[in-house]
């Protein structure tokens, strides 16, 4: 299945361009243990490539990168034309170390985009700068063309941006209408920082019978799509990168109906304001309050 669709893509704060739509191998994939190569997992990276998906998000803690890796290879297209992203979690002592592995398991020489998957590694302030510090390196050595982080708040950024050398990239966090963490995106966009959202359809897929319900259905009769795709709008309208998934590749098709539509400035704020009025994280609960806004 292909379709008419091209994602379109945005300028990171190091002049690399990253698409506005990832097909990500976590959630739904992720492994509890290493097993065999999963071959649905495989083909299905395949059906999104295919699709148009040409960001592709992994990460060592999904245990998927051999599955990533194997379906790049089977992929009849030249790697400049891919967007890859990894993340290191288990193998923080040592960013360098932990890269070089994804890598072998990805079969690239480079990724694209390299990520501290969270910063509660850290006891201290000197700890996370010195993990920033390390990934700096590995951009300077090329196997990492952008460097960026995850599941970080203002103050880990801020703690980071006190003796980084190169500014993050990028933050991937679970943001949603249900979770928009206060001020933290205007502000990364003050700093150059893109943010990207994972669990972007929470509010339909795991929050259902909140407060967005008849509104996101509204919108999809008007605009002839479901409510995810909706939810992707309105991550899109505001220059948030979209990472999303799905082992269906009709699923994975209809997503790409983002495309042909915007949400008007008052549909998005509308969202916003409803979305303000219940609070849902769905990732990392165990490091959050239950009640927190960030």
């Amino acid at each position: 299945m292909a379709t008419s669709y091209s994602i379109p893509s945005t300028k990171l704060n190091d002049g690399s361009s990253i698409p506005m739509i990832g097909y990500g191998t976590g959630t739904a994939w992720f492994k509890k243990t290493d097993s065999d190569l999963n071959r649905d997992l495989v083909n299905s990276v395949k059906s999104a490539v295919n699709l148009g998906y040409y960001h592709l998000d992994g990460a060592e803690v999904y245990r998927t990168e051999e599955e990533l890796g194997q379906a790049i290879a089977e992929c009849d297209l030249p790697r400049d034309q891919l967007f890859v992203t990894t993340k290191v979690n288990q193998n923080m002592p040592d960013i360098p170390a932990a890269l070089e592995t994804s890598l072998k398991k990805l079969k690239l020489d480079y990724v694209d985009l390299f990520l501290i998957h969270q910063p509660f590694f850290a006891q201290t302030k000197e700890q996370l700068q010195s993990a920033w510090a390390a990934m700096e390196q590995v951009k300077a050595s090329g196997k990492a063309r952008s460097i960026g982080v995850s599941n970080f708040l203002q103050s880990h950024l801020e703690t980071v941006l006190e003796t980084a050398m190169v500014i993050p990239s990028v933050n991937q966090i679970e943001y949603h209408p249900y979770l928009q963490h206060g001020n933290l995106v205007p502000w990364q966009a003050s700093k150059g920082i893109k943010t990207a959202s994972y669990g972007g359809l929470t509010p339909v897929t795991r929050a259902a019978g909140g407060p967005l319900d008849s509104v996101l259905s509204g919108l999809a009769t008007k605009y002839a799509v479901n409510p995810a795709e909706i939810l992707l709008r309105w991550c899109l309208d505001q220059d948030v990168v979209s990472i999303t998934t799905s082992g269906k590749e009709t699923r994975l098709a209809s997503y790409l109906r983002v495309l042909t539509f915007t949400l008007t400035p008052s549909e998005v704020k509308d969202i916003s304001e409803i979305g303000q009025q219940h609070h849902y994280r769905a990732f990392w609960q165990d490091e959050f309050a239950e009640d927190d806004r960030s």
